[in-house]
């Protein structure tokens, strides 16, 4: 194992615990971004080394459920703070999640896998089901709150909010069961070929699993820590203030960002598929029944309905993604199509 992957996540976990202590100074924020940006390519790497000790697709599982649960409790953290103030939080968090990853981070992908291998392929058995999970559960999340009747605006009513959470929480529990028991196999490299490199002990497994923990939440923290300078910046340029979120979703998504281009550039797709889409899914079935108990609990208002515009930007992702998803191939027109979408979700999102 390389020094600098075990050093780099304790450096950052050190600097993110001084931070707490020191004033919010430049310099501070030029290390805590440097030291975020390292503890994402030392959490990358050590999900790697997990993934070849674990074998797919349970190594992107790893990976995506330890992001969604820091994720999650960060969202968390940020609600009981902030109050009533952060009634939308939840939904901007999981609408830029979803956005990122369906649109950006699979078009990424597909991209860099067209550009250097003309086309690849992934087994539909297992993208299929897990597309039309996120489909429902972001339609249930995030578009039907508008248009219900029992509570006022865009919200649910305490009963509607705990069916989305028990439906979000079963739905991200089968799709579980279906990828690791059931069908394991429908999320394994069509051609059985995708390891390559032999199976680290278990010793360094471990230190590798405990590392990634590290990186992870000192990823999380850096990210708030900086996010004071990131809501400077988007004031001084006069962007909304949901850019800040969509900030924020994406340096918090970088470790899965940068481990799935990884994996398409090695013409893995499949490893890059599984990881975009379970971490869509598992963003959408801890967070939202989390939110709900919080809410219900503090009695706390959330607000999960979108604006028109994100439900039209919505709708389009997934119809691109179903046709992208749908054939089991993927070529560079495809990719490109997705970073448009991406691309108008970026831009919309500071000029709306």
């Amino acid at each position: 194992m390389h020094r600098w992957t075990w050093a780099v996540p304790l450096v950052a976990a050190a600097l993110l615990g001084a931070a707490s202590f020191l004033p919010d100074t430049l310099p501070l924020a030029l290390l805590a971004g440097a030291a975020l940006v390292g503890a994402v390519l030392a959490a990358v790497h050590h999900a790697e080394v997990v993934a070849h000790k674990v074998g797919e697709p349970l190594g992107t599982l790893v990976l995506a459920l330890a992001v969604t649960v820091i994720e999650c409790a960060l969202i968390i953290s940020m609600m009981v703070a902030g109050g009533p103030a952060k009634a939308p939080l939840a939904r901007d968090t999981v609408y830029s999640t979803v956005m990122i990853i369906s649109s950006g981070v699979i078009g990424t992908c597909i991209v860099v896998g067209g550009i250097r291998y003309r086309e690849q392929s992934f087994r539909i058995e297992g993208a299929g089901p897990a597309f039309a999970a996120l489909v429902t559960l972001a339609t249930l999340v995030l578009v039907l709150p508008v248009f219900t009747t029992s509570a006022p605006g865009a919200a649910y009513s305490p009963s509607q909010m705990v069916f989305a959470g028990v439906a979000s929480l079963t739905t991200w529990g089968v799709f579980v069961f279906l990828q690791t028991v059931r069908h394991r196999d429908y999320f394994l490299p069509a051609g059985g070929n995708d390891a390559h490199v032999p199976a680290p002990s278990g010793g360094a497994a471990l230190a590798s699993l405990a590392l990634l923990l590290v990186a992870l939440v000192s990823v999380v923290g850096l990210a708030k820590q900086i996010s004071p300078r990131i809501e400077a910046a988007v004031r001084a340029v006069g962007a909304p203030q949901a850019a800040v979120g969509i900030a924020i979703a994406l340096l918090v998504l970088l470790p899965e960002t940068v481990a799935a281009i990884r994996a398409a550039r090695a013409d893995r797709l499949q490893t890059s598929i599984n990881l975009a889409l379970g971490s869509a899914l598992a963003t959408i079935g801890l967070t939202v029944p989390v939110v709900v108990a919080v809410s219900l609990i503090f009695g706390l208002p959330v607000i999960l309905g979108l604006d028109p515009k994100e439900m039209v930007l919505l709708g389009l992702t997934f119809i691109v993604g179903a046709i992208t998803l749908g054939s089991g191939r993927t070529n560079l027109m495809q990719g490109a199509v997705q970073l448009v979408v991406f691309a108008a979700f970026l831009f919309l999102s500071l000029v709306p």
